[in-house]
């Protein structure tokens, strides 16, 4: 059974950063499987925001995040990390891992990320 545990939000002021961190557990070959971290803000639908490939390290950003935040995985310990940098009162919502081509696995609890001053 795959699993998701997200974990390092928290409350900052604009222009603050954050460390995200998911550990995913359960999925066969970790290593070859795309990631992405998504995002749901109050009110709306949840949205893809990073994705990390399997080839390479290569990733892609959603245009509002593009230069503040990165994408980074650890395959021995099957993690997949989001640095936010210079963060932004919209970039407040709870943030999800899953994969990265579609969200093909259950949804952990996510974790929460509040932007404001």
């Amino acid at each position: 059974q795959v699993q998701f545990v997200e974990s390092g939000g928290g409350a900052v002021q604009p222009g603050g950063s954050l460390g995200l961190s998911c550990v995913c557990s359960g999925i066969r070959d970790f290593s070859n499987n795309v990631m992405g971290w998504y995002r749901q803000a109050p009110g709306k639908q949840r949205e893809l925001v990073a994705i990390i490939y399997n080839v390479g390290n290569r990733t892609h950003y959603a245009n509002d995040v593009k230069g503040r935040f990165t994408v980074s995985r650890d395959n021995a310990k099957t993690t997949i990390y989001l640095q936010l940098n210079d963060l932004k009162p919209e970039d407040t919502g709870v943030y999800y891992c899953n994969g990265g081509v579609s969200p093909i696995w259950n949804w952990g609890p996510g974790t929460q990320v509040t932007v404001s001053l």
